[in-house]
């Protein structure tokens, strides 16, 4: 039986590109997005690898729609053996203009459901004693910045919560690693932010954004490594990015 992997926030990039690389590996795949019909193309894409996809829509704010979905995963896939939370909530408001109910949802997204993925990929992987649970941050996990201060609350709190996770349950053997992707990724948003801000972003210098598929392959090698040498931590960035 091939190793199952769910992607939690498997959007068209970043996300799509983990799925890949770990079809590529020998996985079968999960995929988990609020609208599980935007997934067709992805399951079709991962299909024609020869590898095996499955599709699932998915509130990862919503503790029944998380559990749900893992029980689904668990009962008619397959044993879980990485875990990849992948949801984002990248947005900008002045705190004049930053409503209770705005940061309410900006932390569900960025913080409690990566909690909620986390309670249920280690109930699934305590018992059996293996695993690997994998969260995407950002910048703002490390520093907040002007106009983000919902955003970095939640991915700070992601953050904190990750590495008392990776305390608590890399002695039972899973892996618990935390990403910051500490720069612009080369997607349709950073573009359109780009050109909003006044820029253009198809004369940027290459490799000026990051690539979905090379940080893909940092997930990857995190899955790959020995646990006498496990990261937690892992920061990403083009080669010319200031920090």
């Amino acid at each position: 039986m091939a190793p199952v992997v769910l992607i939690v926030g498997a959007g068209d990039y970043i996300g799509a590109a983990i799925a890949k690389r770990f079809a590529q590996g020998g996985f079968t795949v999960s995929l988990g997005r609020r609208n599980g019909d935007k997934l067709a193309p992805l399951v079709t894409e991962i299909e024609a690898m020869g590898a095996q996809a499955h599709s699932f829509s998915m509130d990862a704010r919503d503790e029944e729609s998380v559990v749900e979905t893992f029980a689904q995963i668990e009962n008619n896939i397959g044993p879980l053996e990485a875990v990849i939370f992948n949801v984002g909530g990248n947005v900008r408001f002045p705190i004049e203009e930053t409503t209770s109910r705005v940061f309410r949802k900006v932390w569900e997204m960025a913080c409690f459901a990566g909690f909620l993925t986390a309670r249920e990929a280690a109930r699934s992987m305590v018992p059996r004693k293996r695993g690997s649970i994998f969260f995407t941050g950002a910048s703002a996990s490390m520093r907040g910045n002007d106009g983000f201060a919902a955003f970095a609350a939640g991915k700070a709190g992601l953050r904190a919560m990750a590495q008392s996770l990776s305390k608590e349950l890399g002695p039972k053997n899973i892996h618990v690693a935390h990403l910051v992707i500490d720069a612009g990724v080369d997607t349709a948003f950073v573009r359109e932010r780009i050109k909003q801000a006044g820029g253009n972003p198809d004369t940027l210098p290459p490799d000026t954004l990051m690539n979905p598929n090379s940080v893909a392959e940092a997930y990857w090698m995190l899955h790959q490594q020995n646990r006498d040498a496990w990261t937690f931590e892992l920061d990403l960035r083009p080669y010319g990015e200031k920090w």
